[in-house]
């Protein structure tokens, strides 16, 4: 299946050449495709990545339908397939799909054309690794060696089973902290008072209570008083240490309003390097480079 569907598929060497070619059209390089169109198609709610996309699009003059999910006929009980199919059928030259659904692409045998995933379920999100990568890179200059700590609801993050996965591929040393109820032991756990001391990226995730089939234990404000980015825990980090977010930010429960615009937060340059990466894995793609 053509496109990009989990960062596993891919060699540690085809990550690295991404960022680079990524940094590239971040620093001015210019490519079009303006007799492309593409697709975007997203069933759960999104801002940054859904966003980003189209922006990517634009920006490499491919032409956008973005369709209306709410006002599709998959309310009225079209597969996923067909509506993929549909797509494809009337010319599109490629879909960028985000379904609450694992692996939904699994649906999907028999598309001919590009599939990228722009998150499915708690299972994979492919570009936001990427441009997380990206900005540890823009940061540091490698990977090897570095220490990271995702905090918070790690059980039903992709964000996080992505990064874990990858990261220790590329060298880094990852750990995962916040309450005992997420943890799913994908990676090794540290007390996250230490952890603030001595990683090189603390990463906080939002609670996705979307997610959950049970009410969360603990009160709102109790959560950012144990597991929240505080000032205080802020100014204990090492002075080269960054701090991270795939977003949407909730202030005042995983992050303080501070933190998130502090002199560490590298927040809203991810969601910059965010579109430069989208850019690279399509135009990549179309490229036959990918």
């Amino acid at each position: 299946m053509k496109g990009l569907l989990r960062l596993r598929d891919l060699s540690t060497e085809k990550i690295q050449e991404i960022i680079d070619y990524a940094e590239k059209l971040k620093g001015g390089y210019k490519v079009s495709y303006p007799d492309k169109r593409f697709a975007t198609l997203f069933f759960e709610n999104s801002t940054r990545t859904h966003y980003s996309f189209m922006s990517a699009l634009m920006n490499l003059g491919i032409q956008v339908l973005d369709c209306n999910v709410s006002a599709s006929s998959v309310q009225k009980g079209e597969t996923l397939y067909d509506t993929v199919r549909t797509f494809e059928s009337i010319g599109v030259d490629g879909v960028i799909i985000r379904h609450s659904k694992d692996g939904y692409y699994k649906e999907l045998e028999g598309i001919k054309i590009p599939i990228f995933n722009a998150g499915d379920g708690a299972s994979d999100h492919p570009t936001q690794s990427l441009l997380d990568l990206m900005t540890i890179y823009e940061e540091y200059g490698r990977f090897e060696g570095l220490k990271c700590c995702i905090v918070g609801d790690i059980s039903h993050s992709r964000v996080a089973h992505t990064n874990i996965e990858i990261m220790e591929r590329l060298g880094m040393k990852v750990y995962i902290s916040g309450p005992e109820e997420f943890n799913d032991n994908s990676a090794l756990f540290i007390p996250f008072d230490e952890a603030i001391k001595t990683m090189d990226i603390i990463m906080l995730l939002r609670v996705q209570f979307e997610r959950h089939q049970e009410k969360m234990e603990m009160s709102v404000s109790e959560y950012h008083e144990k597991y929240g980015l505080t000032l205080e825990r802020m100014n204990q980090m090492k002075d080269n240490a960054i701090i991270m977010h795939p977003a949407p930010i909730n202030r005042g429960v995983e992050i303080a309003s501070e933190c998130a615009e502090a002199e560490k937060s590298r927040i809203y340059k991810q969601m910059t390097n965010g579109v430069y990466v989208r850019m690279a894995i399509i135009s990549m793609e179309l490229e036959g480079k990918l």
